[in-house]
This record gives structure tokens, sequence and C-alpha cells, in this order.
């Protein structure tokens, strides 16, 4: 009669019938209070006591107090006056594992999420693992449904397996000859997260550092550290801006590039008449010959594209938004005041149109030492008069705010493209479905795998041995409804020791790496290489290694590795060994 219900935040999910929730035991027993099941509560003895801890993501249209945990706790409370409930809204992400420490995973008698992408579910699956903890696995995808339980020491964990990959358009044609307005989207996406939030991200990793970036690429001095340093010399540089009337130009000039230069390039190296090699025309379906858009301040969607490319290159530099940015027409018609240089095509440019060729990788040349000097010569002379611990503020792509124009310019930014290949154009809710890859769920198909979970889950808190749990399948639109005994961990032997992806040998002590070696060599296995993180602690081929094997790993770990050890009870090493056969 008395639960307890904690609810947070998740960076993941934009359907409000996906919830993480987590199990804590707070007394003796546990025991599961559907929240659905209001009528449950009046059976419960007082002495039983159960914490759920629920993380989502916003409400599809997000207001104040609009979270799902809060719109969840609330929707619980009426159902159950008796549970208490902590909505809380951090991200669950390594991020927060500050507030997602080791005294609250602890605590933590299961978990169970339905969230809506695989690197959400790998990191919670990772945790799980790491701290033994049952994760009940949930999604939906329309009509279907699964369900798999991952139960610690029986069961293999979800990253255990992985779905084949999804097709993806070839790249010449999201780059060059998109035909739908799929590749549009794609390559609109594409270019957001690279002109805002991988550039930048890169840019800060240079001013956090900036001598040991460059020596780190003076020291490769290859192709793709002269592409890397390109990107930091261009945020910072040549796309650097300083006033919100810059950020206006730097829309106006993208404009340029995108939908009339680059067409007009296209059309002058592969005309409308171009044949192939086998004498076909170039231009036959599915290709279509695209033609190059001029800006015109009158139009809306030149308008609305010039807004939210200004207002996201502003907010990228901390640029304080003007009053006037509020109104597109306002905009654009500053961006028609921008000077633009007249297009020049150009001979022997090469554009790729094999469908089968993969992401172009960057190519050495003999003077990469030169160019690189060059850029480094650039960026000190543009970061001088920068404050101390300036930094810029990449933008995360995130489809369910309606305010933060990041939709706005994908819309944009696609729809422009698909009027260069005159594809039909959409609107920004037909284009947040689209690049936010948004299948709308089936009430029944949520409901089914809830249920299923629920099922489950009481059998995770009677410990039923693995031959009574099901992982399901279900395709309500066939129907299909297929369930299987979950697959069982795999387990490795070395003489008398026996373990498994959830197990983890615990040394007690601030030991040596003498003693963590002698340790393995006591059960015959030979260590030759230590790591924490990604820093390695110790390993035997290196001969200045060895003045560490008499310094505590402790030690290593703060200063090797850069790890704060203060309010932690322990670390986490990586330890690479051998048999006496060598495997």
């Amino acid at each position: 009669r008395h639960a307890h219900l904690q609810l947070c935040d998740m960076p993941t999910c934009s359907c409000a019938t996906c919830p993480l929730a987590v199990v804590r035991h707070m007394g003796p027993r546990s025991l599961l209070l559907p929240v659905m099941h209001h009528q449950l509560h009046n059976r419960l003895e007082h002495h039983y006591s159960t914490v759920f801890e629920l993380t989502s993501l916003r409400a599809c249209h997000p207001a104040p107090c609009s979270s799902k945990s809060t719109v969840a706790s609330d929707a619980a409370r009426k159902l159950n006056p008796a549970l208490h409930i902590n909505a809380l809204q951090n991200r669950v992400s390594p991020e927060t594992e500050n507030v997602f420490n080791d005294a609250f995973w602890d605590g933590l008698d299961m978990v169970v999420n339905a969230l809506d992408n695989v690197n959400a579910r790998l990191y919670v699956d990772s945790r799980c693992v790491y701290y033994c903890k049952p994760l009940l696995e949930s999604g939906t995808l329309g009509a279907k449904c699964n369900t798999q339980m991952v139960v610690p020491r029986m069961t293999e964990n979800y990253g255990a397996s992985r779905d084949p990959p999804e097709k993806s358009a070839p790249m010449c044609t999201v780059h060059s000859f998109p035909h739908n307005i799929d590749h549009c989207l794609t390559w609109a996406r594409s270019e957001l997260e690279g002109l805002l939030e991988k550039g930048p991200s890169e840019a800060n990793t240079f001013l956090a550092d900036p001598n040991k970036y460059i020596d780190a690429v003076k020291s490769s001095a290859d192709a793709a550290a002269r592409e890397q340093l390109a990107k930091v010399v261009e945020v910072l540089v040549a796309d650097k801006v300083t006033s919100f009337e810059d950020c206006v130009a730097w829309a106006r000039l993208k404009f340029q590039d995108y939908f009339h230069d680059r067409i007009a390039q296209l059309t002058y190296t592969f005309p409308e008449d171009a044949i192939t090699s086998t004498g076909a025309p170039f231009w036959s379906a599915p290709k279509r010959f695209p033609h190059a858009v001029k800006f015109d301040a009158a139009d809306p969607a030149h308008a609305a594209f010039m807004q939210a490319g200004a207002i996201l290159k502003a907010e990228v530099y901390g640029i304080p938004r003007p009053d006037w940015a509020s109104d597109p027409a306002a905009v654009a018609a500053a961006a028609a005041k921008v000077p633009v240089p007249e297009f020049q095509p150009r001979k022997g440019v090469k554009i790729e149109t094999d469908p089968k060729a993969d992401n172009p990788q960057p190519t050495a040349s003999f003077d990469d030492d030169s160019v690189i000097d060059r850029m480094v010569t650039q960026l000190q002379g543009a970061t001088k008069g920068l404050p101390q611990g300036y930094k810029l503020q990449p933008i995360q792509f995130e489809k369910d705010d309606d305010t933060n124009y990041h939709m706005d310019l994908i819309a944009g930014l696609a729809n422009m493209r698909a009027r260069n290949y005159s594809i039909p154009e959409v609107d920004k809710l037909k284009a947040k479905l689209i690049a936010g890859r948004i299948i709308p769920a089936i009430a029944t198909a949520t409901a089914m795998a809830t249920g299923l979970v629920c099922l489950e889950l009481y059998k995770v808190l009677q410990q039923k041995p693995l031959e009574s749990y099901r992982n399901t399948f279900a395709n309500l639109a066939l129907p299909l409804f297929a369930m299987a005994e979950p697959i069982p961990s795999k387990s490795f032997e070395h003489k008398d020791l026996k373990w498994s992806i959830w197990d983890r040998w615990i040394l007690e002590g601030d030991m040596t790496v003498q003693e963590v070696l002698d340790w393995f060599e006591q059960r015959s296995l030979k260590a030759y290489s230590i790591s924490a993180g990604q820093s390695l602690l110790y390993n035997d081929i290196f001969p200045k290694h060895k003045e560490r094997l008499n310094k505590k790993m402790s030690e290593l770990v703060v200063t090797v590795a850069k790890q704060t050890l203060s309010d932690r009870r322990h670390f986490d090493v990586v330890v690479a060994c051998e048999d006496e056969e060598g495997e």
C-alpha cells in the first residue's frame, strides 16, 4: 500500500507511451505495483514497499511541466493516491553519471525500459550489466512489438546481439542526385549536424587545449588530421561571426552555395544532354535534372530559411538575438543586402556518380605539412583576442521542441533542395516525421508489450529459473505471436575459473601493479596489459612501464587516467591476459 515512485527524464523517446522504469527494493520484499491497475493496491500488505524510478523524454508538445515523468506521476497519483512519486528531469546518460551514481544503481532491483533508439538501449544495458541488474527491454514499431528479458548470470545482455543495419541511400544519391524528399531530409539533417554540431564540437576540443591539439595534429600530419583541422579553421576563422548581422550574412551565403552555386556547377559538369560511357542519357530516371534557385526575399520559404539559419548560428557563438530576428521578413530583407560573389564554373571538378561508393576518405597530398602549418598560423591569429575559457555552444538536434528552430532549418534545407530537383516539398510536421524517423505508435501494440513485460517482471521478483522467462515478438497486423526462452549468456572457462559478461574479479585493497600481475599469475594467467578507460596504465612491451610496477593502482588511475576517486569506493580497470598456450 505504501509504494514510492521516482521519475526522471530520458533523452531518447518522443512518444508518451515509452517510459523507462526502474524498481528499487525498499523493504523486506518487493512487489510490482502496476499503476494501470489501481485495484491491486488494496491487496498489498503494509510491509510491502516499492520504488519505481521512471525516466522518459519530454512530451511531444513541450510546455511548462510537460515532461513525461511529471505527466506519468500525475496520472499514477490519480489511479493510486497512496503512491509516493518523486518526478525527476535528469537525463540518463554518461553526462549524468554523477547523479545516477554507484549509490543510485546499487539501490535498484531492476530496470524496465522502452526507448526509441539503439544507442539509448545500449547505454542502459551497459549500466545494467555493470551493476548486475535485471533489464526488461521492450519496443514497438507500428503494429509490431517485442520484449527481451535480460537477467544477470542467466541470459545474454541486450548488446550481445545486434539487428542488421538499416538500408540507406547511396552517398552520391543523397549528395548530388536525390529523387525523393527522404533523400533531401537525410542530406538536410547531415548538413545541420556538420555545420552546427560536429564543427563547433571539434573547435571546442581545440579551444580546451590549443597546444595539445596542434601537437597531436602535427605528430600525425596525415589527411585525416588535416581535414579535422580544416573544420576548426572553418568555424573559428572562415565562418566566425561576431554579430547577428554576420549570422544573417552567413545564412545568405550558405543559401547561395547550397542551392545555386553547387547546382550550377553540377549542371555545368553534367549538362542536360550529357551521356554516359555506354551512350545512355546521364540524366535518366531516377536521376532528376536540377535547376539552380535564386534567392528571393519575398519568398516565405527563403525568409524562413534565413531566419532559422541566422538564429542557430548566433546560438552557437552565444550572440544575442535582436528583436527583429523574430520577423522572417526583416531577416530576409537584411539577407537581400548581403553582397554575394558571382558564380564562376570550374573545370575538372570531380562529382561522385557511383552508387556503390562509400563516403569519400580524405586523401593525402605531398604538402600536408605545409597546409597544416598554414592553418595553425591562421588559428593562432584568430584566437589571440578570445576571452579565457571561451567555448562555442554546439547544437544537438532536438526534433520535439517547436521553438528551437532545428526543424525549421532542416525543413528549409530539405525543401530548397527539393525545389532544386523538382521534388514535391513538405511541411514542417511531415519533415519532422521523416527526419526524426518517427513511426506513430499503436496503442494496442504498446499495451501488449507493457502487459508482457509486467508478466516477466513478476518472474524476476520471484527469482524464477531461466526456462520460465519468455522473449516475445508479435505482429498484430498478421497476426503473429512468437515466444522463445531467452538465450543463456555465453560463458568462458579456464581451469577452475568460469565466467561470463556478468562477472568481474574484485581485488580488494590498494594494490600495486606488481601485486595485480601476481594475482593473475597465481591463477595461471599472464597479465600483460592494464588499462583504465582510454588510458594505458601498464603494458609489458614498454620498458618505461617497468617503473610503474611498484606504484599503487589508485595513483596511476589518478595521474595517468585522470580519474577522480574522492567520492568513489572503487575503480575499474581492464586487464588483458593469456594462458600458457598464449590464448
